[in-house]
């Protein structure tokens, strides 16, 4: 009988040895770090990102109807384009964004970060947010038509009320919110321009105004002070209050702040005169505008260069007061002429429009 012996088998291996303790450690480390830096980039950011945002032509359409239209005046349509430029903004109220946003935002050239508190006051709202930016949107649109009548001297009436006082004000105890400035030194006030002539015109000295408070008119001595640009205020916040002799609308949603004014009047102008104003050139811009025409500076004007020419802009009309964040951000291909009026931006969309040369205008 043959007989089958069973083989030994060895482990290679050799014996089991116990597992280092500090791998454990290392591993529960590794994942726990993982953890907390994804929640690092995903917690809120106390930043502001500004982006270039869409354009729109003025002197064109939206959804298929004119973003300009105007009612009970002889109208013209014109070519080329007059674009208000935007910014699309993300962060504080408008809803915070996380960390990971921010950093993205900072390796983009084309954005914008900004410490929320100096874009926002403490504790704003959304709600509060969009309501200012209604506000001052209905608010730019009326004085960008009051500008635009001016230039084409169309008349229109305009009242001044008083809305609040600034720091230091002239008027501090005089005069009040609710005041309606009738007249000044027997003068009648029928626009902001004419209140600002009568005061520099008097250099300082002191001026009587009639004031219409609760229905009743009363006279109030003021003594205007000279401000770092060398003009002389009454030291209030003013509101105006417009009478039109015709209808003009403008149709845009969605889109909020002060800051187109200077492309909307130059739009309403190109609408009520025959011929194109840009002839047929494509232009865009921005800029605050008050109703005597003179053009303020706004935020974001690096992203709204970026804006322009990515929607096929070849002169940005810029104000002349941000000319110092306008300098080393002009995209290629952009030529940018800087604005202080209507007058002067009537004058430089003419020009480029009639192939003038743009070193004949100011620039930043």
């Amino acid at each position: 009988m043959t007989q089958f012996a069973q083989a030994e088998t060895t482990d290679s291996r050799g014996p089991e040895q116990p597992r280092d303790p500090r791998f454990r450690v290392m591993a529960v480390s590794g994942g726990l770090a993982l953890v907390l830096t994804a929640a690092a980039v995903l917690l809120p950011s106390p930043y502001v990102l500004e982006a270039p945002g869409p354009t729109f032509n003025t002197i064109g359409e939206v959804d298929g109807d004119p973003l300009i239209q105007i009612d009970g005046a002889e109208t013209f349509t014109p070519d080329g384009e007059l674009d208000l430029t935007t910014v699309f903004v993300r962060g504080g109220p408008n809803g915070q964004v996380n960390v990971l946003d921010t950093i993205r935002a900072w390796a983009d050239p084309d954005e914008d970060v900004l410490p929320e508190q100096l874009v926002y006051p403490e504790g704003t709202t959304s709600s509060e947010l969009q309501e200012q930016n209604a506000v001052a949107m209905t608010s730019s649109q009326e004085s960008a038509i009051a500008a635009a009548l001016s230039h084409e001297d169309i008349d229109y009436t305009e009242e001044l009320s008083v809305v609040g006082l600034g720091p230091d004000s002239a008027a501090e105890g005089l005069l009040q919110e609710g005041d309606v400035l009738r007249s000044i030194d027997g003068g009648e006030i029928d626009a902001i321009d004419t209140l600002r002539e009568a005061l520099n015109d008097g250099g300082g000295a002191a001026v009587e105004l009639t004031v219409v408070r609760d229905g009743t008119p009363r006279e109030v001595s003021v003594v205007p002070k000279e401000s770092d640009e060398g003009d002389y205020q009454l030291g209030v916040l003013l509101a105006s209050t417009f009478d039109f002799p015709f209808d003009v609308t403008i149709q845009l949603d969605d889109v909020g702040g002060p800051s187109a004014g200077t492309m909307f009047a130059l739009g309403i102008i190109d609408t009520l005169t025959e011929g194109d104003l840009t002839g047929g050139r494509h232009f865009a811009g921005t800029g605050t505008i008050d109703s005597g025409g003179s053009v303020g500076p706004i935020g974001g004007i690096a992203q709204k260069l970026i804006g322009a020419r990515a929607g096929g802009a070849e002169f940005f009309l810029a104000p002349t007061e941000n000319c110092d964040e306008v300098i080393g951000n002009i995209p290629e291909g952009l030529t940018v002429v800087s604005v202080a009026t209507l007058d002067e931006a009537v004058e430089a969309v003419r020009t480029l429009g009639e192939g003038g040369d743009a070193a004949e205008l100011a620039s930043c």
